[in-house]
């Protein structure tokens, strides 16, 4: 019995000791031989590294209405191990489908795709707990976002439960566009994954992107940080916020006027560009066709994206006219009263025609010009001015060379004149000059100026995103003198006859009453795809204007390629041409540039100025007894016994018929006057005064208004209408503008795109 005991002793004290060498064998082995690359592998998993992703500026317009920012986005994830144990996967699905399906997606294949994504199994066959929806799930807004979580709330209340049922939403950050369409090709878009494309996003990329951040520390196992932990922290710096020269309303004017010559004349494609002529400030650009660069995937071509302002180039036609008329002009060779046979005139190797081929007989050079007629350019350019001279102003007015706009893809232009022929057409913009739409803007401008050619420019500040202070401004510059100021004010002085005589001048059409308009039409027959030859029945028609003529506050150029009408060329003063008036009209109402019959009728009272006086905490009447002393129109708002605050300040400058707001009680809490029979300046100064965001539609003054939201998200829509349209036919609004700041902290002068192709024969 002892040895059995004794063996049994012997042999647990055997297994106990073989276990306890295995022990410090395998102590040894992780202490001293692994002990190097087990402490690595440790503070690999104690150590904690985080990026910190900075947040990309803002691009705003000049009045700092916001362009481009970055908002929340949501990506919509499934548990299907949830759903499924839950059993509302049908229900999860039929749901989510009809949330972010899009207006033209097929919804049969998503609930297809969403469907495997919540019966999705991992390799061992059981249920995944994670998978996402992409793309249609993937960064969606918070519109869409508030509609999954509903969805899930009524799925919890189905279930009874408050507990995850399998849908999240997974918070992240992308690139917004608020205005949509609106200056599309000029901005770009940032993607999905955060690589900027196209336009200024990717132009203005090392100054919108920031540098990201970083923050390193020590953690136990479950991730939790260790106490006195060592910390490595290294704070994100967010991207620059950029001011453009751009104006949102001036940007809507261009977008809603191209729209309806889109809509009447379905070109292949359009461009207009509307600039300071003073400062070659870019105050609006637009693109047709165009695209949302919120859903930068829906378009139905890659040429959607073209801005062809600046990537488009072209045979330019009539417009082109501008450098022979003021190289003539310079030289002293244009005499408007001398004679020339028009209808054709030949020139080595070729005959060159009139648009209508037979003229109208013998005629003066200066109803050649209102006449666009190439035969009087010929002799002008040609005969007069001669070969070398005609290049040499090619050149002076930037043909041939980028103009350095700040913008992406832009290209040169060409001038090639090799042969006589190619001399005699470059004269009405035919042959060796292929142009694009910045260029002849810029050309227009130097003439519109004062003969001084300026740099075209979009970025007008870089600005800290915490203080908003400036860090870099742009200044305009001038390239260079093209030709004197007297030969400018003669030049513009004959192009507004183009405009104004309404019998004759190719320009008609852009007549602007009670505003002087200088501008020049062009119509181009293009090249036949894949040929040699020009097209008899399509056309590049184009109108460059700016007004008023006598002190430009607004340069535009509209170039639509390819218009259907209906193959006669006489129509196209009917495309280009109304869209300048139309654009110019909104913009010089909107900048407040009077016409000559507002003037008239203040020009007794317009030259007195009043400094407003402080109305500070006086009673209603004394307010009342100190305005009638200084003769000024004074409005209250509200109810209360002293002025809280008044607009516009004390010791501003205003003229008599400007009226004067005091408030009685606090602005925010003062209840919307009505606006109707206002003008718009006079509305606009009360949103300002009120802080109410005011959008307004039409022209003219108000004739309705509607209020929608409430709080900070309130807006004012005002319905406006001419005094002399009938009450019932006010305007309707082709696109809401943004006109939340009427008093435009500058005030400052406020500012067209066909592909590739060649163009003959020019019609005015």
């Amino acid at each position: 019995m002892n040895k059995k005991i004794r063996a049994r002793s012997l042999l647990i004290g055997g297994v106990f000791t073989l276990f306890f060498v295995l022990l410090l064998a395998k102590v040894y082995v992780i202490q001293v031989v692994e002990a190097s690359f087990l402490l690595g592998q440790a503070e690999q998993v104690w150590q904690t590294d985080k990026i910190l992703t900075p947040e990309r500026g803002s691009i705003l317009d000049r009045t700092d209405k916001v362009l481009a920012l970055d908002s929340a986005a949501y990506t919509v994830s499934l548990n299907p191990k949830l759903l499924n144990e839950n059993q509302i996967v049908q229900e999860a699905v039929q749901g989510l489908t009809a949330i972010l399906a899009g207006p033209d997606q097929d919804k049969t294949a998503l609930a297809a795709k969403i469907l495997d994504k919540a019966t999705k199994k991992k390799d061992d066959g059981k249920f995944a707990v994670s998978v996402e929806i992409r793309n249609e799930g993937w960064k969606i807004d918070k519109d869409k976002a508030d509609q999954v979580k509903a969805l899930t709330a009524d799925l919890q209340k189905k279930l009874n439960t408050k507990q995850n049922i399998g849908i999240f939403l997974l918070e992240d950050k992308k690139r917004f566009y608020p205005g949509g369409s609106l200056a599309a090709q000029l901005l770009g878009y940032t993607n999905k994954e955060g690589v900027p494309t196209l336009g200024l996003e990717a132009k203005l990329d090392d100054i919108l992107k920031g540098v990201p951040g970083k923050l390193n520390y020590e953690t136990d196992a479950r991730g939790v940080e260790l106490p006195n932990s060592k910390v490595d922290f290294k704070a994100a710096e967010n991207g620059k916020n950029v001011r453009l020269t751009i104006d949102k309303n001036i940007q809507f004017y261009i977008e809603n006027a191209l729209a309806k010559v889109n809509d009447k004349f379905h070109p292949q494609s359009m461009t207009a560009i509307a600039v300071d002529p003073k400062t070659m400030e870019i105050l609006g650009m637009a693109s047709t066709p165009t695209f949302n660069p919120n859903q930068y995937w829906n378009i139905n071509s890659t040429s959607d994206f073209i801005n062809h302002s600046v990537a488009s180039q072209y045979e330019p036609g009539s417009t082109f006219k501008l450098v022979t008329l003021a190289g003539t002009v310079e030289e002293g060779l244009f005499n408007p009263s001398e004679k020339y046979q028009s209808g054709s005139i030949n020139v080595p190797g070729r005959t060159l025609h009139d648009h209508n081929y037979v003229g109208w007989g013998q005629i003066d050079f200066l109803e050649g010009l209102k006449r666009s007629s190439n035969v009087a350019f010929v002799k002008l350019g040609y005969e007069k001015l001669g070969k070398q001279k005609l290049e040499s102003y090619i050149h002076k007015f930037g043909f041939g060379e980028k103009t350095n706009v700040d913008l992406p893809g832009e290209v040169p232009g060409l001038v090639s004149l090799k042969y006589e022929s190619d001399y005699a057409t470059a004269t009405y913009g035919q042959g060796g000059v292929v142009v694009t739409a910045m260029q002849q803007t810029a050309a227009y401008g130097a003439i519109a100026n004062g003969g001084k050619l300026m740099w075209p420019h979009v970025v007008e500040d870089i600005l800290d995103p915490a203080t908003g202070k400036v860090v870099q401004h742009f200044d305009p510059k001038v390239v260079r003198q093209v030709v004197s100021e007297s030969t400018a004010k003669k030049v513009t002085e004959l192009l507004e006859q183009v405009v104004s005589d309404q019998e004759i001048g190719t320009g008609k059409n852009a007549f602007i009453d009670g505003y002087r308009v200088a501008g020049k039409t062009g119509t181009a027959n293009i090249v036949v795809p894949g040929e040699k030859v020009y097209s008899t029945t399509q056309w590049v028609v184009s109108f460059i204007g700016y007004a008023p003529a006598d002190d430009p506050k607004i340069l535009v150029s509209v170039i639509v390629d390819r218009p259907d009408i209906g193959g006669n060329y006489h129509r196209g003063g009917e495309v280009a041409a109304p869209a300048f008036k139309e654009i110019v009209t909104q913009t010089l109402q909107y900048m407040g540039v009077a016409s000559s019959k507002q003037q008239a009728k203040t020009v007794s009272t317009s030259s007195v100025k009043i400094t407003v006086p402080d109305f500070s905490n006086l009673t209603l009447k004394a307010a009342k007894d100190t305005a009638a002393q200084f003769n000024l129109n004074l409005e209250t708002l509200g109810k209360g016994a002293n002025v809280i605050e008044q607009y516009p300040k004390a010791g501003s400058e205003i003229g008599q018929t400007q009226r004067v707001y005091v408030a009685m009680q606090q602005p925010d809490a003062l209840s919307l006057p009505d606006f109707t029979g206002k003008s718009l300046r006079d509305a606009m100064e009360v949103c300002s005064f009120l802080k109410v965001n005011c959008q307004a539609a039409g022209e003219g003054y108000v004739n309705s208004q509607s209020v929608t939201g409430d709080g900070t998200s309130k807006v004012v829509m005002l319905q406006l209408r001419p005094l002399s349209a009938p009450a019932d036919t006010a305007q309707q609004p082709v696109q809401q503008l943004d006109t939340a700041v009427a008093t435009d902290k500058k005030n400052s002068n406020l500012a067209a795109k066909p592909k590739d192709q060649a163009t003959a024969k020019k019609a005015p």
